[in-house]
């Protein structure tokens, strides 16, 4: 008798983790128009992510347009140990690493207090002109934003070196030093970026029980404690997901910013990945080697992705996956 209740737990068991096709099917059936909604989504990725990737061949050849990705010839890992073995591929990788990281240590959590400050503002007018005013950068094209940033750190037409010179300072020529074009990088990428990514937060802050606030006030919090135990508990799965993204880009700075904001006076701080790949793959047609660069930097970017998020998870957060 027990035998058979046994059997009888372990094939309802079964039904529970191990549905039947015919059941699977059913609920495609019931939810069809739903499931069509993905067609498109899935079919951008099919074609512009996923087939590319058959492109990715060509690191392992010595490719030529006449010849082509098939009659290219094979050379193995030839154009990774020239690039292992070059100087400025290291000289690249470091300026990579070290603009992302004054990224993800100072632009990062701004969108958190930009969000934290607009989630206190009690005039709705007020706060929606705000937010509106913090969201428009975001729209706006690098090549504009670029020319704007120059303008205004110019040293002799500049409004930042005219508002200095009455104080005794000499211009400064910002774009053409070493220490300051890097924090006019990272300046400007707050300014487009910062006000956009407080949606997110805020929509997270949306989501937090009211009557947690109230219990805080009761026990007489004051607003910064209402911040530290209220709001930031109920922003941080929002926080890990996005740090984790942010992490699995620190090898990929972008191209537009980079490519609108250097000169050739900072190259030796302002040559990254992507303007380096630019350079030796579009202009010099190295296209073979750069291959080779794009597909270490993906490799490293996914592991990094992998260990960011399995140390979140270890934290009790929740990853991606």
């Amino acid at each position: 008798m027990s035998q058979s209740v046994h059997q009888s737990k372990s094939a309802a068991a079964g039904a529970v983790f191990f549905p039947r096709k015919s059941s699977v099917w059913k609920h495609v059936k019931r939810d069809r128009y739903l499931y069509l909604l993905l067609v498109p989504v899935a079919a951008y990725f099919l074609l512009f992510k996923y087939a590319p990737l058959y492109g990715e061949i060509i690191a392992f050849k010595n490719y030529r347009l006449t010849d082509g990705i098939g009659g290219s010839q094979w050379v193995g890992l030839l154009h990774f140990r020239k690039l292992f073995e070059s100087i400025e591929f290291y000289v690249v990788l470091r300026n990579t690493l070290l603009l992302n990281t004054y990224n993800l240590i100072f632009a990062f959590p701004v969108p958190i207090i930009l969000a934290i400050l607009l989630n206190e503002v009690g005039v709705n007018w007020y706060k929606r002109l705000l937010q509106n005013l913090l969201y428009i950068p975001h729209f706006i094209s690098w090549v504009v934003l670029g020319s704007i940033i120059i303008a205004l750190l110019s040293p002799s037409t500049g409004l930042v070196n005219q508002v200095l010179q009455p104080f005794g300072f000499e211009p400064v020529y910002f774009m053409t030093d070493r220490f300051w074009w890097p924090v006019a990088f990272v300046g400007s990428g707050i300014w487009k970026e910062a006000g956009f990514g407080t949606i997110l937060y805020l929509a997270a802050m949306a989501t937090i029980d009211p009557t947690l606030y109230e219990a805080a006030k009761m026990d007489g919090a004051s607003k910064l404690r209402q911040i530290w135990h209220v709001t930031l508990p109920g922003i941080r799965s929002t926080a890990a997901i996005l740090l984790i993204l942010q992490v699995g880009r620190i090898m990929d700075v972008g191209f537009e910013q980079v490519f609108t904001l250097r000169n050739p006076a900072v190259s030796s701080v302002a040559e990254v990945i992507s303007t380096y790949v630019y350079t030796r793959g579009i202009v010099n047609l190295q296209y073979s080697y750069t291959t080779a660069l794009g597909l270490f930097q993906s490799l490293v970017a996914l592991l990094l992705i992998i260990a960011v998020n399995r140390a979140i998870k270890a934290m009790g957060e929740r990853g991606l996956w």
